[in-house]
């Protein structure tokens, strides 16, 4: 009866059929008034149907096919219970088409199920990767190569270096050289200082130092030195604040590579060029850590002496009676023959026999 009521509704009095269904859903042959209802046009009443059916997909491709006045929040319910997730994509291109203002949050309920590099494809074929700005900024923790470069893509259009260099020192996985080759000719100086970071990061000291020197950036440049660890760029950057005249930062890289420039180096560039002034701090405090590591030495040594004194042995003559506790000597002839053996004859007890008297 129930059902019968539905259909009938559904022909003749179609504004009742929504509060029908409300009410006794549940009695009703649902697959026999979802044909009706779809005969009938009644797009509203078919969503619902496929919702208590229990048909996630059917519903979201209804919503998204028939429906003229737009749910979001019982779509967005639908949508995260599908089983085909082509119909989840389907749903991000129809909101970039129909409700784009909306489509950060739809994101935001499907991201525990899409596939992240299909999704920023999508928003980079539509040309629409600045709606999707929450969404990158939230999977950016995955650290995944296609989000991080899309969002640093996006940071860039925007002119947004500070959050640009947070993000590239925080998340690895991306073509470095070719983003840094992207902003080395870029006409801001913040990025092309970026750049100079991402040659730097990767180990292209030249590359990296190149950047600094055109830009004038000489504290980026001595960072890039003292990260080489190698003695050959530091002394080579020394090499070039001489050859332009800035003693300054002559004096600085003695101090940022203290370690990587060469003695005798810093003495020919004094000597050559007369900047005894300059260097001076670093021959002082050269000196100072030669001191301390010859006192250091010395102390070592002495302790070793003390150590290796305690345990030698005890290197004075034993007495015969010291060393022959709790033994029996044994003692030879008078005339250096072999010992007494037995009843105190020598040779076994045989004693030679006189001759010449009988």
């Amino acid at each position: 009866m129930f059902t019968e009521l539905s259909v009938l509704y559904a022909k003749y009095r179609p504004e009742k059929l929504m509060e029908h269904l409300k009410l006794f859903w549940q009695r009703v042959n649902i697959p026999k008034v979802i044909k009706a209802a779809e005969q009938a046009h009644l797009w509203s009443e078919l969503v619902f149907l496929y919702i208590v059916y229990d048909e996630p997909d059917n519903a979201a491709l209804a919503m998204m096919e028939r429906l003229g006045d737009w749910d979001h929040d019982q779509f967005k319910k639908v949508v995260v219970k599908v089983a085909n997730m082509e119909i989840a994509y389907r749903a991000v291109s129809f909101y970039l088409a129909r409700q784009p203002n909306l489509l950060p949050d739809l994101l935001a309920a499907l991201t525990p199920r899409l596939d992240h590099g299909r999704v920023v494809k999508i928003l980079q074929t539509e040309d629409h990767l600045p709606l999707a700005k929450p969404y990158l900024i939230a999977t950016q923790k995955l650290n995944l190569a296609v989000v991080n470069e899309a969002y640093n893509d996006l940071l860039i259009e925007e002119e947004d270096h500070v959050t640009l260099r947070s993000s590239l020192e925080t998340y690895d996985q991306y073509d470095a050289i070719k983003l840094a080759k992207r902003l080395e000719n870029h006409e801001l100086l913040e990025f092309r200082r970026i750049a100079a970071l991402l040659y730097r990061l990767n180990g292209l000291w030249e590359e990296s130092l190149a950047l600094a020197k055109a830009d004038r950036l000489w504290r980026d440049a001595l960072e890039t030195a003292a990260a080489s660890k190698e003695v050959s760029v530091a002394e080579e950057l020394a090499g070039y604040f001489v050859s332009i005249g800035n003693k300054d930062a002559f004096a600085a890289i003695l101090y940022v590579c203290f370690e990587l420039v060469r003695p005798d180096f810093v003495e020919e560039m004094s000597w050559r060029f007369g900047l005894s002034d300059y260097s001076m701090p670093y021959k002082l405090q050269l000196q100072r850590d030669q001191s301390t590591k010859i006192a250091a030495l010395e102390k070592e040594v002495k302790e070793l002496r003390t150590k290796t004194a305690e345990k030698e042995p005890d290197n004075e003559p034993s007495s015969l009676m010291g060393s022959g506790l709790g033994q029996r000597l044994m003692i030879g002839g008078p005339t250096g023959g072999p010992p007494f053996m037995g009843n105190g004859m020598p040779n076994g007890g045989m004693m030679a026999q006189p001759t010449g008297f009988y």
